[in-house]
């Protein structure tokens, strides 16, 4: 499944400015496929006031009498809520698991959304083959229509689309380098006589586990070294 896959489909979205930071949430990660279902007439001013260069995102929107029509062509459907019931799905994945899930499913797909006070009604939930809930605290476990949608675009964006890395980006160590590296500081260790009697082996393993666990990346690995190297150069010259 690739991005343009993915439709968002908002039942009966009462809010307008709900709507436009859908469209922007949408856009940041790559979604462009936005559905409506039973609306009042919106808006369209305020719409556009919050999709803040997504305008266009807005502009070739659906707009469906139900919700059957709405995604009479996508092979899944599925519905966010965080209710339970007799007539509710009694599973429900978390967005995460959900988007590495669809990430490997053949498309299209709808991610279907309720409305901002009452949530999806049990006859559009039935419609609907998987439920979806996003984990949250019990204090207050209902989030905002645009806030559930940019969740939902994040896990997808990242399952689904290539990243590229960021200039800057923390990446720790692999195994490999993290050996190179502890052999690099147990060799000069060596060199200087540190290992008269057994032990570098036990002490390689302890190495290797603490820089494993510490994540270091590959600049913070070669500083450091970099200081074991300057530490033995010193004490040859300086014995």
């Amino acid at each position: 499944m690739i991005l343009s896959d993915i439709k968002i489909i908002l039942c009966r979205a009462s809010e307008p400015g709900n709507i436009g930071a859908v469209c922007r949430a949408m856009k940041n990660m790559g979604l462009s496929g936005l559905r409506l279902t039973a609306s009042n007439t919106l808006d369209t001013k305020s719409i556009l006031k919050r999709a803040v260069h997504a305008q266009e995102i807005w502009e070739n929107a659906g707009v469906f009498n139900s919700l059957a029509e709405a995604a009479a062509d996508c092979s899944l459907i599925v519905g966010t809520t965080r209710r339970r019931g007799r007539n509710r799905k009694s599973v429900s994945m978390d967005p995460r698991t959900l988007a590495e899930w669809l990430s490997k499913q053949p498309g299209p797909a709808a991610i279907v959304f309720g409305n901002e006070r009452t949530g999806l009604e049990e006859s559009e939930l039935e419609l609907c083959n998987i439920a979806s809930h996003i984990p949250a605290s019990g204090a207050q476990p209902s989030l905002n229509l645009s806030h559930a949608v940019q969740i939902y675009a994040y896990e997808l964006f990242r399952a689904i689309e290539p990243q590229t890395p960021v200039k800057g980006e923390w990446t720790a160590m692999n195994r490999e380098e993290v050996s190179a590296l502890v052999a690099s500081i147990t060799d000069t260790l060596a060199g200087l006589g540190f290992y008269k009697k057994p032990g570098r082996e036990m002490q390689t393993r302890f190495l290797r586990d603490v820089v494993s666990r510490s994540g270091l990346t590959d600049r913070e690995g070669k500083y450091l070294k970099d200081i074991f190297v300057k530490a033995a150069r010193l004490s040859s010259i300086n014995p």
